[in-house]
């Protein structure tokens, strides 16, 4: 069997011409694996959708509970065969309930990463490698410039910030799925055990998390909480709303945010960045190399990102390589699947 004919590039996202289902589609399609609940990922309307359950927990609080025709949850590991293709979930390591998606027909195996990381986090099953023959990889932070920081290292920065100036009100910019629960889960571990504050539209993504056995401490709401209580206090929020309307409520804030971007410094300045974080949940580059090379492929696809740099570093490893140039795929646009609470900004 030729790869193409297990996977394929199509209109509509990855296609599986042997299994007839897509993985990650970027439309309605009658049957779809979806890898994860970001919106570039996970998308309403299909007629049948398989995921973890998690994601398909994720996907009804962002999109409501008819999101799709018909589910199915996957736990990792667990097989099942589609019209003689056989699928299962792995821990891809990037936010709750990610997974990369293995496919195997004819002796032949494929594994789909969709979003990755390789780097610790206490608030999701980390990256699994899995041995295949084609490794659909993500260029996210493709480039030999992105060496991401430790996170602790980061928060650590973040909290000496607070401890300089206890009068003002720290805001960090974290993106509501993944990005602001793991977040909390650094700062707790770091040692700040005083109230978190988060922006309205974190809420159910947290409440979530926590539902499924993660401890964040206490984690109040901005709204209702008076002006006073936001004096050296942490406040976690969808990007945007730094700039908006909403933050005004804030004294003096010291503006931050958690992003693998923050490693470029034009990009903090542009969004008037006072203290950027480099907090990624994606591989960096050393992340993606060496993810690669553990699953054993001979051959990598790349999806998005810095894609010709992946290539060619795959090429001087004599690894047939080649890029995708799939359209749909980034970050996440967070506004189209998260409604703001009444009173509040609506999230980036």
């Amino acid at each position: 069997m030729r790869p193409e004919d297990l996977l394929c590039p199509s209109p509509k996202g990855l296609y599986s011409p042997a299994g007839d289902f897509y993985v990650d589609p970027t439309r309605a399609v009658p049957r779809a694996v979806i890898t994860h609940g970001h919106s570039d990922h996970a998308r309403a309307g299909h007629a049948h959708v398989l995921a973890t359950r998690e994601t398909l927990d994720i996907m009804a609080l962002r999109m409501g509970p008819g999101f799709a025709g018909a589910t199915q949850a996957l736990p990792y590991g667990e097989e099942i065969i589609i019209n003689g293709v056989k699928v299962s979930l792995h821990p891809a390591g990037h936010v709750l309930g990610s997974a990369q998606v293995r496919l195997e027909k004819d002796g032949l195996v494929i594994v789909v990463s969709g979003d990755y990381k390789d780097a610790a986090d206490p608030t999701c099953a980390p990256f699994e490698p899995i041995r295949c023959h084609v490794f659909v990889s993500e260029a996210t932070f493709g480039l030999p410039v992105f060496r991401h920081p430790p996170a602790a290292g980061e928060v650590d920065k973040l909290l000496a910030s607070v401890r300089i100036f206890p009068e003002r009100t720290h805001i960090v910019g974290a993106y509501s799925l993944g990005k602001a629960q793991r977040m909390m889960a650094l700062i707790r571990r770091a040692g700040h055990d005083a109230p978190i504050y988060v922006h309205g539209a974190l809420t159910n993504i947290t409440d979530y998390y926590e539902s499924c056995g993660m401890d964040f401490g206490e984690i109040l709401p901005v709204k209702g909480a008076p002006k006073s209580a936001f004096a050296g206090a942490v406040v976690i929020a969808p990007p945007s709303s730094m700039t908006d309307l909403w933050a005004r409520r804030f004294a003096d804030p010291i503006t931050c945010f958690a992003s693998g971007w923050m490693r470029v410094r034009a990009r903090a300045r542009q969004r008037g960045v006072e203290l950027p974080l480099v907090v990624s949940d994606h591989a960096d580059w050393d992340g993606l190399c060496a993810s690669i090379r553990a699953t054993g492929c001979e051959e990598l696809w790349v999806t998005h990102g810095a894609e010709d740099a992946l290539v060619h570093w795959a090429h001087t490893r004599q690894l047939r390589a080649r890029p995708l140039h799939m359209v749909g795929y980034g970050e996440e646009d967070e506004e189209a699947v998260v409604p703001a609470p009444e009173g509040e900004a609506p999230a980036p």
